[in-house]
């Protein structure tokens, strides 16, 4: 099972709101995840992001591969 961490759009049309995920990448975008780990918001500003650092690590030491997107917010949270 390859597991990702990854992003969940969320919100209305042209309003989008992401929550963070850790989901089996053969599962839909939107579809089936394990746990939820976080949230981000590109509609503010300055963008709003919230992401649980415990389980984001405990997630990346058990071998989930986080998305290209959501390593860039990992880093800016200073998590990696």
């Amino acid at each position: 099972m390859a597991v990702k961490i990854r992003l969940r759009r969320m919100g209305a049309k042209k309003a989008p709101f992401y929550r963070v995920v850790v989901a089996d990448s053969r599962y839909p975008r939107d579809g089936r995840f394990i746990e939820e780990i976080g949230s981000y918001d590109p509609t503010k500003e300055p963008a709003a992001v919230n992401i649980d650092a415990e389980k984001a690590k405990q997630w990346i030491a058990n071998g989930a591969q986080p998305t290209d997107t959501v390593r860039v917010l990992l880093k800016k949270s200073n998590i990696l």
